[in-house]
């Protein structure tokens, strides 16, 4: 079973209060601190430390992005 996060812990992993740089997609929470586009906590105009289920449907690329990266958690409901 996945550990459980809530809003305001992943907000906390936004690369500026902590190190670690996290965004959620579908309820689930990924581990993008060491890719290099994600470096200071936000990736063209999106933020990390939140849900980016509906940015993603503007994004040039398909959700497969998220398959290279680390699984943290799930974003408690």
């Amino acid at each position: 079973m996945q550990k459980e996060y809530t809003k305001h812990q992943l907000a906390l992993r936004n690369g500026q209060d902590r190190d670690e740089i996290w965004v959620a997609y579908l309820g689930v929470i990924y581990d993008v601190t060491k890719s290099r586009l994600w470096r200071k906590g936000n990736h063209y105009e999106h933020w990390a430390g939140q849900d980016l289920t509906e940015e993603l449907k503007d994004a040039p690329h398909t959700d497969y992005v998220f398959d290279k990266f680390d699984v943290i958690g799930v974003l408690k409901k």
